[in-house]
């Protein structure tokens, strides 16, 4: 199974590809797309669902893991969020890859064993996973941290489909 994580910012999108099950995941990819502030919010919002899409069409993951954030102090921060959730919404609806939402903390549980695990146990915890050695952005990190989420989750959400089916 190949799951692409994402870690949804207009300044800052991180995005992270991995490709096997919960107890032997490997790295594929990492980035993160950063936009600049003086483009117009068309420009940015382009650029944005044209790299996830390409990405989309390059790698063919099966499942979408995206975070899902509540953003409840900072209306405009959650709405600049809120557009980026959609355009890799839409990038994901055309390439028909599910998505599977998670919030901050369903990773950290996943990750860590607690949902109070902080910034530097999930970047520890995601390096140690994927047996990455290199320093990166902490949106590329989050991603990954998503994708390998949603390898823990995928077995429960399959049984949970058959005993429904059943």
């Amino acid at each position: 199974m190949i799951v692409l994580g994402v870690d949804p910012g207009l300044a800052n999108l991180g995005l992270g590809l991995v490709e096997g099950d919960v107890r032997k995941a490997r790295h594929l990819y990492h980035v993160c797309l950063t936009t600049e502030s003086a483009w117009v919010m068309p420009r940015r919002l382009q650029y944005l669902h044209t790299e996830v899409s390409r990405l989309l069409a390059e790698y063919q993951p099966d499942a979408v893991a995206i975070e899902d954030q509540i953003l409840r102090r900072q209306a405009d921060v959650a709405f600049k969020v809120g557009q980026a959730f959609g355009v890799v919404q839409l990038a994901c609806a055309q390439a028909g890859v599910p998505i599977h939402a998670y919030g901050p903390m369903q990773v950290k549980r996943s990750l860590v064993g607690t949902g109070r695990a902080d910034k530097e146990q999930i970047i520890y915890m995601v390096k140690a996973t994927l047996g990455v050695r290199e320093l990166f952005n902490n949106h590329a990190a989050d991603a990954l941290a998503l994708a390998l989420t949603h390898l823990a989750h995928q077995p429960m959400q399959a049984a949970a489909k058959r005993l429904v089916r059943a």
